[in-house]
């Protein structure tokens, strides 16, 4: 096919490779020793959540951490216990949460049910990031090496780079979903292959199922994938529109059929997700919140070498989000690559997607270092398109990241019919660009360890018949994060109220996303005691309505944290409300069971 015959320049041949019978051993067995080297990278990266991965957590973003034990917890319910898997009814007790709804990687978290279940989901994390970032180079090495370049050195730079980018490396603090990318690059190569005579079918069902799988690991991912490739597609016919009338037909045809094929079993998942209780429209914060800034194009990230976090704070909003990041020599070097390979047709058709794109990740207005400029920007025109509103803004640049790999493993590929002195400036450049890039391990904290309350099953006589487990601090996002952790390490052993997802923010009067459950006053009570440590008077109004909401949480225990921020204010407030607690397996707790327990709706 014309558009990816393109990108080799010459006639394939395997110039630039030694042959294997002359080669050394290693150079005659690179395609084991590339995929090994991108499994070390992702081991050293993880290194230190490997040491204890069900007792730490990652530092940079603990709360979406705990969100992936939760789905993989899920995970290991649906396998052992039969229970649904686009429904938990062990968050966000007695209401539930909309799996489908929610990153739930069921493509990833469902194969790994056993891992959960018997090493738990703290493992299951550590495993899902670090095959996620070396799985995705090297599925990029193997598109790269078999279809799109010559030398396999040039493949496995580009392979490098798709996998272990400041981008990738960012997502890898605790977004398992967006670092588990190698489904990409076959979906990406299947639909180039739709223009070949005879693919239409057997192309579109391949096609159809990639889109399905991908679908249960990350729709987000999905979706940039799809937008690159319709710029793509866009751009290559505007410059080779002969090409593209021979071809379009048969390159519908594929398409409509991986379409139907991903539509007939996407139906019911989609439709659970969109219109199932738990859904929502819409994110909760505006499309200019999280936004690629202009200056991060040549910044360092906070976990390459040479990253410097008070600098990089200045031009990211997290340390998960730090989608471009290419540093000084990288982004010359970007700019190189393109030179090089400008006469590509279809090499350019990806450059300009990839801008198209990070154009799009900047938001609706323009800003640099963290300060609006207030020069508005193409993407205020479709920021409340729906779908496109469910979407983080700065992720956007995960495209043009990828899309530097392939520029700069296609460069290194060309550059080898290029004279001595041009050869080793370019490689000059190369090293000036990836090693300060080279990625740092992620850092961790402690996790506070499971109480003897819950490992010895001192908890189990207290959560019997539909009955909830309440810690406090209630589980929510940035505050409760300990008990929604301890439920996920017990494999949601028994449900829990409240906890960090997304749902709608007050349903069914408003349906935006919201990462909390809705308000109800002891949740609020308890949130404002956490956080200023002032100990409030209770009336016999206020304990009526603590009572209310417990029944309504269905609550059969309920334990304080040790620990944490203000816990003498928190015990001081259930004391008032519920009086004195008692005391077993290294934890107070108040024995609710007296209260009544609701019917299920």
């Amino acid at each position: 096919m014309r558009a990816a015959e393109e990108m080799i320049e010459e006639p394939v041949s395997t110039a630039g490779e030694v042959p294997a019978a002359t080669g050394s051993w290693w150079v005659r067995r690179i395609d084991v020793w590339v995929p090994l080297g991108y499994l070390l990278l992702a081991i050293v990266v993880l290194i230190r959540l490997w040491i204890d991965p069900n007792g730490r957590v990652l530092a940079s973003n603990d709360d979406d951490h705990g969100v992936f034990l939760f789905v993989l917890a899920h995970a290991d319910r649906v396998i052992f216990d039969g229970a649904s898997p686009f429904f938990s009814d062990r968050l966000n007790a007695p209401v539930g949460v909309n799996m489908m709804a929610n990153t739930s990687i069921l493509a990833l978290s469902l194969p790994l049910a056993p891992i959960t279940h018997f090493l738990g989901a703290g493992v299951s994390v550590a495993l899902l990031i670090t095959l996620g970032l070396a799985g995705t180079a090297y599925a990029w090495y193997w598109v790269l090496s078999r279809h799109l370049v010559r030398s396999r050195a040039a493949a496995a730079i580009g392979g490098a780079f798709c996998g272990f980018a400041p981008t990738m490396v960012s997502h890898a603090n605790g977004h398992v979903n967006f670092v588990n990318q190698y489904v990409v690059p076959f979906i990406v190569w299947q639909v180039l292959r739709l223009r070949e005579p005879g693919r239409a079918v057997r192309g579109g069902i391949i096609l159809g199922l990639l889109i399905v799988l991908q679908c249960f690991i990350n729709e987000e991912t999905l979706l940039f994938t799809a937008l690159t490739l319709g710029v793509f597609v866009v751009a290559y016919a505007v410059m080779s529109s002969d090409e593209v009338r021979e071809v379009c037909k048969r390159f519908v045809a594929g398409l409509g059929v991986a379409a139907a094929t991903a539509g007939v079993l996407l139906a019911y998942p989609l439709w659970y997700q969109f219109f199932a209780p738990g859904n929502y429209h819409g994110q909760p914060f505006e499309p200019d919140m999280y936004v690629t800034d202009l200056a991060s194009l040549v910044g360092f990230a906070r976990q390459s070498l040479a990253g410097n976090a008070a600098l990089t704070r200045t031009m990211s909003v997290s340390a998960t989000e730090d989608n471009t990041f290419f540093g000084p020599f990288g982004f010359v070097m970007i700019v190189v690559a393109v030179v090089m390979v400008w006469r590509n047709v279809a090499a350019r058709a990806a450059g300009i997607a990839g801008l198209v794109l990070l154009l799009m990740s900047f938001g609706p207005v323009l800003k640099v270092f963290g300060h609006n400029t207030g020069i508005p920007l193409p993407f205020g025109l479709i920021s409340h398109v729906p779908i496109i509103d469910l979407v983080s803004v700065t992720r956007f640049a995960m495209v043009p990241a990828t899309i530097v790999g392939v520029l700069f493993a296609l460069a290194a590929d060309k550059v080898r019919i290029y004279p001595v002195k041009k050869r080793r400036l370019f490689w000059i450049g190369m090293t000036l660009a990836l090693v300060p890039l080279i990625p740092k391990p992620l850092p961790v904290v402690e996790g506070q360890p499971l109480p003897a309350f819950l490992t010895q099953g001192i908890y189990k006589e207290y959560v019997a018949d539909d009955r909830t487990l309440i810690t406090v601090p209630l589980p929510e996002v940035t505050t409760g994060r300990t008990g929604m952790r301890w439920a996920t390490l017990m494999n949601l052993d028994y449900a829990t109220p409240r906890g960090y997802f997304m749902g709608p923010v007050n349903p069914p009067a408003d349906d935006t996303g919201s990462w909390n459950a809705p308000r109800r006053f002891t949740s609020d009570l308890l949130w404002r005691v956490r956080e200023y440590g002032q100990v409030p008077r209770l009336t016999d109004a206020d304990r009526a309505r603590i009572t209310e909401d417990l029944i309504f949480w269905r609550a059969g225990v309920i334990v304080l944290v040790p620990g944490g921020r203000n816990p003498e204010a928190q015990r001081a407030v259930l004391v008032d409300a519920l009086g004195e607690p008692r005391s077993a397996g290294g934890v107070e707790f108040w024995d609710m069971r007296g209260l009544p327990v609701p019917p299920k709706e």
